[in-house]
């Protein structure tokens, strides 16, 4: 599994309906990408949910980095860049997959995202540690109304980050709340679950 994201923070005065007419006409493309175990289309307005900014931020796992690679290199991402400028795209390593209570459900809708990201303390014992962050995502998946939970370490900046999708706006874990405006999931069973060495 390979966690991908990018932002795109938008003026203050920025219409957000642009960007809620954009995924609801493209949104469907990524459905059945080759390679793509989820993309969670998601926003954050500004003032709602403690938000700071208004914020474009689609959150990515991928299970080949061919349909990764194929999504960058090809019509959907030369889009976005041709509209809002090449973004800064930040990859993480996968650490954890665990589906959650309420996405074993039949019915259940991802809302909402929470994202956050943790730096590595120098001098941490990186396996302890990446342990006790298998073991944080096992435990967020069982959380009432979890749809998902994942995490994922970016071993230049040696930060993890742990990334969640629930039914509800009141996750019971910290970090950046998102809006989920459309969820394309055409790999999501073949996501591994658990840990990832």
């Amino acid at each position: 599994m390979h966690a991908m994201q990018y932002e795109i923070t938008l003026p203050a005065d920025y219409d957000m309906d642009v960007i809620r007419d954009r995924v609801a006409r493209r949104g469907h493309l990524l459905d059945a990408w080759d390679g793509l175990g989820l993309k969670a289309y998601l926003i954050r307005e500004r003032g709602t949910y403690g938000s700071p900014v208004h914020q474009y931020a689609p959150f990515y796992l991928w299970n080949t980095t061919e349909g990764m690679n194929a999504f960058l290199w090809g019509p959907g991402f030369r889009g976005l860049s041709d509209d809002f400028g090449r973004p800064v795209v930040r990859q993480w390593s996968g650490l954890a997959y665990e589906q959650g209570a309420a996405g074993d459900a039949a019915g259940a809708v991802a809302r909402f995202a929470l994202r956050r990201r943790q730096p590595v303390p120098d001098g941490a014992a990186l396996g302890d540690l990446m342990g006790e962050v298998v073991a944080g995502t096992g435990r967020l998946a069982r959380e009432d109304g979890a749809v998902l939970a994942a995490a994922a370490v970016d071993t230049a900046r040696w930060e993890v980050v742990h990334f969640s999708l629930w039914e509800h706006d009141a996750p019971k874990a910290e970090g950046e709340l998102f809006r989920v405006l459309h969820l394309s999931a055409p790999g999501l069973a073949a996501l591994p679950r658990g840990r990832q060495w």
